[in-house]
């Protein structure tokens, strides 16, 4: 998927959760396992800086504000109707305007234009690569805006390499019919990706592999061509 087909996919988004957002999180809970994992394993710095791409309807935000206070929040979605719902939760929440929340494609966005600051300390992807066309530009574009020294935390559907082969075929059947594809080469790309940055990663396939939970951890200004490190 092309810049240019950007509106395309937004238009396709805000169809699939126009009716949708309002049960979101009701239903999600169910089996969009390791959220709440992610989040506490951001271990945000005071007064640090996280986005979150593809926020809809700013759950995973609100949830770390709370466990976060004094950091400053930021969210990015392609879908104008998710973001609509996102808007009144952070009003009538606890959260206030603490997020500042942007329309935009995960995989093509400036970042200081959007937010008016080019990097964060934590960036967050939960369950949102799976929906994502253009996932690999949208891993590296994640990466482009982490601070130095920052983490870019992935959570999403995983292979379910431990699961019974009828369990994975239904569940990806399920999954295909919202535009959801489990992305099977996903540690290959972070790999890939570490190896060009000599940035550490941490991978991890949680419930019999139903999810992947990543972490890459980038050098620091003062780090000179680390070696990279993969996690078994």
């Amino acid at each position: 998927m092309s810049t240019a087909d950007s509106p395309v996919h937004a238009q396709l988004m805000d169809g699939v959760y126009r009716h949708q957002r309002h049960i979101y999180d009701l239903t999600r809970k169910f089996y969009l396992l390791g959220r709440d994992r992610l989040i506490d394993g951001l271990a945000v710095p005071p007064g640090g800086t996280v986005l979150e791409l593809g926020c809809g309807t700013g759950r995973n935000l609100a949830l770390a504000a709370r466990r976060y206070p004094d950091a400053r929040l930021f969210g990015l979605d392609i879908s104008r109707v998710m973001l609509e719902t996102a808007q009144r939760r952070m009003r009538r929440g606890t959260m206030g305007m603490a997020a500042f929340l942007a329309e935009g494609d995960a995989s093509a966005f400036e970042a200081r234009a959007l937010f008016g600051r080019p990097h964060f300390d934590r960036v967050f992807l939960s369950y949102a690569l799976s929906m994502i066309p253009p996932w690999q530009r949208t891993v590296a574009a994640a990466l482009d805006c982490t601070a130095p020294g920052g983490a870019l935390h992935i959570v999403d559907f995983g292979r379910q390499e431990n699961l019974p082969g009828w369990f994975r075929a239904g569940l990806r059947r399920w999954l295909a019919a919202f535009h959801v594809s489990p992305r099977d080469s996903l540690r290959e790309v972070l790999e890939s990706e570490c190896a060009k940055r000599g940035a550490n990663l941490s991978f991890d396939s949680p419930f019999g592999g139903y999810a992947v939970h990543a972490v890459i951890t980038l050098p620091g200004r003062g780090d000179v061509n680390p070696p990279s490190r993969r996690a078994p």
